[in-house]
């Protein structure tokens, strides 16, 4: 492949003369490996942060999943949320959708939490399709007091 830039598109821009412009653009090629579409897609959950004074509130709706599925996992201040939900309608054979919007499979989501926090104390429960996570928050602004030594 040369260093020089191959015409991608044609753009027609106007001008005193009016005459169409080139526009070009290098391509590069780069090779994937051949299983690189497989198993990737991955749905993006949707969640509430909010925070009351001792403890940060992570809600989310996860209809469908499979309570077996769902893992959390909290290291320093990143909470992640993964699951699966699996469509009733999959088990139809020959099924052809007319309209499609919810997202079945494997879903996931990382999140930076907005204070530090105490991982290993936190609870969680499914209720009605939906998650609530509360995670209590690490006190950090602890006063440390300063002992005054006379010679």
């Amino acid at each position: 492949m040369s260093n020089n830039p191959v015409p991608v598109f044609e753009m027609i821009l106007e001008s005193i003369t009016d005459a169409p412009q080139t526009v070009g653009a290098t391509l590069r090629h780069q090779e994937l490996p051949a299983e690189w579409h497989e198993d990737h897609h991955e749905g993006q959950l949707s969640v509430d942060v909010a925070q009351i004074e001792k403890e940060v509130l992570v809600v989310s709706t996860m209809a469908g999943a499979e309570t077996s599925k769902i893992e959390i996992y909290i290291h320093n201040e990143l909470l992640t949320i993964r699951g699966l939900r699996a469509s009733p309608l999959f088990n139809y054979s020959g099924i052809e959708f007319f309209h499609q919007e919810c997202f079945w499979g494997k879903f996931s989501r990382t999140i930076v939490l907005p204070v530090e926090v105490k991982g290993d104390s936190s609870l969680a429960e499914y209720k009605n399709g939906v998650l609530t996570i509360r995670i209590p928050k690490r006190k950090v602004d602890t006063k440390i007091p300063v002992v005054v030594v006379e010679d």
